[in-house]
């Protein structure tokens, strides 16, 4: 009796020693996983590490890249730039961007060429001595035909754009005005040919943009007109 009550309690003996080995395997076998997956995982972040580097490094020279490969529309930003001029009116006013700029082509009235010499005491360099034009756009009116104006519409204060201010003595600019280009970022003003007042932060008038006219009604912005000669 005895000899069998030992039996089976040195069989459980021998199962509890073969359960803790189990568990013991148990253990080193989870803590061998958990080794791989931490190794796995150090891996796994030194190459994450390593790809968003990449990517940064790609991202930063990417703006370096394009910067240094000219688009189409840098290569062209030079070239001249045509504007028809067949249904400018008299009195209005149409932009054709040229090397990045604003420029202005006007169909003058009457009114505001006769203009133009009742304000000559009033402004700064009235016969354009300071050459913001080219030759043949140093007279009166600052242009080839005395009604179409060209210029660049760029303040020479700071480089703002003027405002278009066709009318006669407004409130705002004084009785003498007699229309032409207001600047509302520090006041300066210019006549209907582009000349700069007298007491205002512009120091010269505005840019003549060198051009001619390709036909009675095309004009080219960019290439001098053979009136140059």
């Amino acid at each position: 009796m005895s000899a069998d009550k030992r039996g089976p309690a040195g069989r459980g003996s021998q199962g509890s020693g073969a359960a803790s080995q189990n568990h013991g395997a148990s253990g080193a076998d989870s803590s061998f996983t958990s080794d791989n997956i931490d190794r796995g995982r150090r891996k796994l972040l030194i190459g994450g590490t390593a790809l968003v580097g990449g990517l940064g490094t790609v991202a930063l020279a990417a703006p370096l890249l394009s910067s240094m490969s000219p688009s189409a529309r840098a290569l062209s930003a030079g070239a001249p730039a045509e504007a028809d001029i067949s249904k400018l009116e008299p009195g209005q006013m149409m932009i054709v961007e040229w090397r990045g700029k604003p420029v202005w082509i006007i169909n003058r009235t009457e009114k505001a060429l006769a203009g133009l010499t009742k304000v000559v005491d009033d402004l700064s360099d009235p016969d354009s001595n300071v050459p913001q034009q080219p030759p043949y756009a140093q007279n009166e009116t600052r242009s080839i035909k005395p009604a179409i104006m060209v210029m660049v519409g760029v303040c020479t204060h700071l480089g703002c754009s003027p405002t278009y201010r066709p009318e006669v003595a407004p409130p705002d600019l004084g009785a003498r005005w007699q229309g032409g280009f207001f600047c509302p970022c520090h006041g300066s003003k210019f006549d209907f040919a582009g000349r700069v007042y007298k007491g205002v932060p512009a120091p010269i008038n505005l840019e003549v943009p060198p051009y001619r006219y390709a036909s009675d009604t095309t004009i080219v912005i960019g290439e001098d007109s053979e009136a140059a000669a």
